[in-house]
């Protein structure tokens, strides 16, 4: 059994967790940028990144007295090495290879994205290997075949905007404040899924691929034409959005008829919409539906910490020239495809 330090500043959330190989979380701690940010109705990297600096440190030091442990009794730290806004992401690496360097441990340099593909077995012990994964983050929107720890075949992504991307600039488009996706859904709640006539793209289409900027340019019209309530056009929103996260996933299964499980992981999770279309399609395809517990959904140390220690338990460990990263794919090996599925 060991025992992992993760730290996590890809965006603007500044987290750290005590995680051990055995899924016990022994202490956690997050602190958001939600005021700093909102003024300008989304994440400012110059911003995010310097509240990293001022508050890492001490997230650290709170975590390990909850855990009542000390860097002598931690075997490894992660940390995320990227994707993601490049000044946060440096921070938090930094501080893990400078505690790595003075306390002598081991440096797991962790993917963002694998965190959040693994985090589901954090919380379900009995999810196996291989399993088909929709990873919908901020700025991710995939669809991944999970073999194993560090193994992951990209069968679908995004040409152009993750539907995260979608749910944060239709709400600022529609005024709905920020973070986006929980205004929306707030909003959504209030309307009518039926009552605004909106795309869904590439839905039926032959091609495996994400898209959502031309859903989000239609948000746009709607509200410019003054016929909708704001509630309507979240609500229908919404809706588009699930109808082209469950046909492209359905696509997906037909394809992988080797998945265990149907598992969903990122940001995006945490809507229950999603969750509840997500679940019904499992069902169909004769499936378990595993998702992460909400707050393991949105950016958080856990699941660094736990993909960590997951290999740190297979021998995978960086050196301490380990490089931060904007873009990191999960797949490198992936075909490329047009527009911005350079970004998977």
């Amino acid at each position: 059994m060991s025992l992992i330090l993760g730290i996590e500043s890809s965006c603007d959330e500044t987290a750290a967790a005590l995680v051990t190989s055995d899924r016990r979380l022994i202490a956690h701690k997050l602190a958001g940028q939600e005021a700093q940010h909102r003024p300008y109705g989304g994440v400012v990297p110059e911003i995010a990144a310097r509240a990293h600096v001022d508050i890492l440190p001490a997230l650290v030091e709170d975590v390990l007295a909850e855990g009542n442990v000390t860097l002598a009794d931690v075997d490894a730290i992660a940390a995320t090495a990227g994707p993601g806004l490049i000044g946060g992401v440096m921070v938090g690496l930094l501080t893990a290879k400078g505690l790595a360097l003075a306390a002598r441990k081991p440096l797991v340099a962790v993917n963002h994205l694998e965190g959040h593909a693994l985090s589901p077995m954090l919380s379900h012990p009995d999810l196996d290997f291989p399993y088909l994964l929709l990873l919908v983050s901020g700025g991710h929107c995939q669809l991944l075949l999970v073999e194993g720890v560090g193994a992951y075949r990209r069968l679908a992504t995004t040409i152009d905007d993750a539907a995260g991307e979608a749910f944060d600039k239709s709400a600022k488009l529609l005024g709905l404040g920020f973070p986006g996706g929980p205004a929306v859904e707030r909003a959504a709640a209030e309307g009518d899924p039926r009552a605004v006539p909106l795309p869904r793209p590439l839905v039926g289409s032959a091609e495996p691929h994400f898209s959502f900027a031309g859903l989000k340019s239609a948000v746009l019209r709607a509200h410019q034409a003054e016929r909708w309530s704001v509630t309507d056009i979240a609500a229908s929103f919404q809706q588009a959005v699930v109808d082209c996260l469950v046909d492209r996933t359905r696509r997906a299964l037909d394809a992988a008829p080797q998945a265990t499980a149907l598992v969903v992981a990122g940001g995006v999770a945490a809507n229950g919409a999603v969750r509840a279309a997500l679940t019904t399609l499992a069902g169909e395809a004769g499936l378990p539906f595993v998702a992460p517990p909400l707050w393991l959904c949105t950016d958080n140390a856990a699941m660094i910490a736990w993909a960590g220690a997951l290999r740190f338990e297979e021998g995978m460990v960086d050196g301490l020239d380990a490089p931060a990263r904007a873009r990191w794919p999960l797949d490198p090996a992936a075909e490329a495809v047009r527009g911005a599925g350079v970004k998977a």
